[in-house]
């Protein structure tokens, strides 16, 4: 009989980071069964690779990130976050006696759900950093559900934090790393490029209406850098729901929109023409299936996403920051992000952008892409916060160690008492 996996977590990215894990362990392992109950979102990170869905899904207003604005979870509950948090535990519950062991990304929610489940499991703390603060201050109940014997094993994002862990007590922790990294290559998709000029990526992030909030921001940055440095080339990674949204983002902008098409490749050509305020134009092409190309031949990145920067900063990228009005990139979220990440990230402005704070930003990326050596002081950054690379497999095996170890003693213990 095969083995059956159950996956929880508790946010988008952490989604992201299972898919990942999930997509390697197939890889590894085929004949594994494995579901998913993602606790915040759709889910759409596992539904992309077929993984079953157990129990349901939903969309929070905060977006799942209620410890930026704590008055957030006041709308979450109002649109119904506690009935639905009780209905994926009974949902879990009733699935829970086909599983053999479950794994757990994300936080105190996802941990304490995998707890619950009252059967064995590990531990992917992915949220959860020490070099935000130097030392990692763990809730209490986190802390306690990782020390029970129930949790196997806790892996880490980065090594600097699973240091500090042993430090403080707990043994089992191990480093994992960033998963989606492993993926993190040139596809050779071509996206127009220019190769003797400098090309600054957009990454607005993945929430629809907060990104498409993001993305005009974003523009208006990249139009106010063209006028300081014409020879500039921008590309924007769009996720497939804010892709559908630009022609209504260039109306509201002004912008002119032209939708392109060469063989099975579409893009969006975003532009701005030449006026008396800015006699320079400027060009966007937009992509909604070419992160990884964007991300990897950039020279800079103005970044309002989460993952998505922590990927392309792993990688060596100069990050320029704007805040925005949230839910998510808030200049608190931005700010942490500066004392995660270090040297590679610089955050303009602290209250979302103005059009002074944008002015700010354009001259620091114009400046910023022509500095060699701080380019080189950020590729050592970036693998000295992340690296090495290699998450997936490393926290794949983890599972599987644990998985067969409880599988073993399962049949022992069923062996024993049929004796």
């Amino acid at each position: 009989m095969p083995q059956r996996l159950l996956y929880i977590s508790n946010g988008h990215g952490e989604d992201n980071h299972s898919s990942h894990i999930i997509r390697t362990l197939r890889a590894i392992r085929p004949e594994l069964e494995i579901a998913a109950l993602p606790i915040v979102g759709e889910g759409s990170a596992y539904r992309k690779i077929d993984v079953p869905i157990v129990g349901p899904t939903y969309t929070l207003p905060s977006g799942g990130f209620t410890y930026m604005n704590r008055l957030r979870l006041v709308d979450d509950i109002r649109a119904g976050l506690l009935t639905m948090t009780w209905k994926q535990y009974q949902a879990m519950r009733d699935y829970i006696g086909q599983v053999d062991f479950v794994a757990a990304t994300g936080d105190t929610i996802g941990q304490a759900f995998a707890y619950l489940s009252g059967k064995p499991f590990v531990s992917f703390i992915s949220p959860l950093s020490a070099m935000y603060e130097g030392r990692l201050n763990m809730d209490l109940i986190l802390w306690q559900i990782l020390k029970t014997e129930r949790c196997k094993a806790v892996a880490t994002r980065d090594a600097y934090t699973a240091e500090d862990l042993r430090k403080q007590g707990l043994a089992k922790v191990t480093f994992g790393g960033i998963p989606s990294l492993d993926r993190l290559k040139p596809t050779g998709k071509d996206i127009q490029l220019a190769e003797d000029k400098k090309m600054v990526a957009l990454l607005p992030g993945s929430r629809t209406a907060e990104a498409v909030r993001n993305f005009k921001l974003e523009m208006q940055l990249a139009l106010e850098a063209a006028q300081l440095n014409p020879d500039l080339q921008f590309r924007a990674a769009l996720v497939p729901s804010v892709m559908t949204e630009v022609d209504r983002i260039a109306a509201d902008e002004g912008w002119q929109c032209q939708r392109q098409q060469s063989g099975d490749r579409t893009w969006i050509s975003l532009s701005a023409s030449a006026d008396a305020h800015y006699p320079n134009p400027v060009e966007i092409l937009c992509y909604s299936d070419a992160f990884s190309d964007i991300a990897c031949r950039c020279d800079l990145v103005v970044g309002m996403a989460g993952l998505a920067v922590d990927q392309a900063m792993a990688i060596g990228k100069p990050i320029v920051q704007i805040a925005g009005e949230g839910p998510q990139f808030t200049y608190a979220f931005a700010e942490a992000q500066d004392r995660l990440l270090g040297l590679s990230v610089q955050t303009i402005g602290k209250q979302a952008a103005t059009p002074e704070i944008l002015k700010e930003a354009a001259a620091y990326v114009v400046k910023t892409v022509e500095d060699d050596d701080y380019a080189k002081a950020c590729i050592q950054n970036g693998q000295e916060r992340f690296g090495p690379f290699g998450a997936s497999a490393r926290i794949a095996n983890l599972i599987l160690t644990h998985l067969d170890q409880a599988t073993a003693l399962t049949a022992e213990r069923t062996t024993t008492a049929n004796a």
